[in-house]
């Protein structure tokens, strides 16, 4: 029996509604800007950006996203990832909806970045990626390399650091992240040949609410009976111990898998060892509560619940993705509403400026932060220590 941070059922399966109208245009008026490809060169009216999202079916998946979360639409058969928003090669997110329809995520941050990233961001792709994992099997124990061994062995532009935010937890769910003190090179490599992940890796009791920051160069896996939300680095760069490929099961060559091992440990960090945090909570209008999930140079992210009738209302002064975790809200940005289904998400767009949700609402919120305006400054008003606040990942 899956047991989650709050009630868990298909009567929560809800809907998020919305309306755009847009600045200069009456209410509830409709904006014709023309075809999208008019579009894409003179975006005069911004909106929150509903994206295809690419359907993993690896082997450790399940039904849960669609029994327990209440996602709709999904194939049949195992389900073991949905990427929210990705800007990945060959699995990059594109525009479902509103004039911008058909248009890839990738050519709107090279094309208006300062409309959809805003502040501090600029680069080639989206920076975040973010994903509804079901381990209802283990995850392959694996690791990611850092921003300079990307660069190096695979010509990427960087690596990829990830959180995981717990969604929901069989009892005696637990985690591999990080290894063990005194652990050298030859002993990892020794008992990752033999499969003797516990005889290195630290294994940690998981919680449904609680959140790990998980830095490159970690070894990792979880499940089985997890139901998490992840953010990293928009980055499909992996290491894997196992001597099968996660997509399929099928077994590797002998020489695959050893390649693999001698990337893994040469890219670990021996001194990563990570940890679950409860979040620090930050004060909220009435009713409403919001927590600090983790945070770092990378991503923050954010858990907001709204009672029925409080609302939730937040500055979009940077790219921020809107992920639906709990029962129907109502969504408001810049004139503009819509529906959004549970474990579901919405891009919304620098441009924007402010967002509303009405409760009842349980959302998560990711964003590439300004640590020092973001993260320290508010918690530290709000009588966080520095070492505290360093534990979300954001350095002191």
């Amino acid at each position: 029996m899956w047991r989650g941070a709050g009630s868990w059922g298909r009567g929560w399966a809800g809907k998020v509604l919305v309306k755009w109208v847009g600045r200069g245009a009456a209410a509830g008026s409709s904006v014709d800007v023309g075809t999208n490809a008019e579009a894409a060169d003179h975006v005069t009216h911004w909106y929150p950006l509903r994206l295809t999202t690419p359907i993993m079916s690896h082997t450790f998946g399940g039904r849960a996203l669609a029994d327990r979360l209440g996602r709709t639409g999904l194939p049949a058969g195992r389900v073991a990832e949905t990427w929210e928003v990705s800007d990945v090669d060959g699995r990059g997110a594109e525009v479902e909806n509103g004039p911008l329809a058909g248009r890839s995520l990738r050519g709107l941050v090279t094309e208006h970045p300062d409309e959809l990233m805003g502040r501090g961001w600029r680069g080639g792709r989206f920076p975040l990626l973010t994903k509804f994992i079901d381990a209802t099997g283990p995850l392959p124990v694996h690791l990611h390399p850092d921003d300079a061994a990307a660069r190096r062995r695979e010509g990427q532009p960087n690596g990829k650091t990830e959180a995981w935010h717990i969604l929901a937890a069989e009892p005696g769910a637990d985690a591999l992240a990080g290894t063990k003190p005194g652990v050298d090179a030859g002993l990892l490599r020794e008992a990752l040949e033999r499969g003797d992940f516990d005889a290195v890796l630290r294994r940690l009791p998981v919680q449904a609410g609680q959140t790990i920051y998980v830095p490159a160069g970690t070894p990792h896996s979880f499940g089985p009976g997890t139901l998490v939300y992840e953010i990293e680095q928009t980055s499909d760069l992996q290491r894997s111990a196992m001597r099968w490929r996660m997509e399929d099961g099928a077994e590797l060559p002998d020489a695959d898998w050893r390649h693999d091992l001698d990337l893994l440990v040469a890219e670990w960090d021996p001194d990563s060892r990570p940890d679950f945090q409860p979040g620090l909570s930050l004060p909220a209008d009435d009713g409403v509560s919001r927590l600090i999930c983790c945070a770092g140079p990378y991503f923050a992210l954010e858990r907001w619940r709204a009672e029925p009738g409080a609302r939730i209302t937040f500055p979009v002064e940077t790219a921020m993705i809107l992920s639906n975790a709990g029962p129907p809200a109502h969504v408001s940005a810049d004139g503009w509403s819509g529906t959004l289904d549970r474990a579901r998400t919405l891009l919304l767009p620098a441009a924007l400026g402010r967002a509303e949700v009405a409760g009842p609402a349980d959302v998560l919120l990711g964003y590439l932060p300004d640590l020092d305006h973001d993260i320290r400054r508010p918690l530290t008003a709000a009588g966080h220590t520095p070492d505290t606040i360093a534990t979300l990942g954001a350095p002191t």
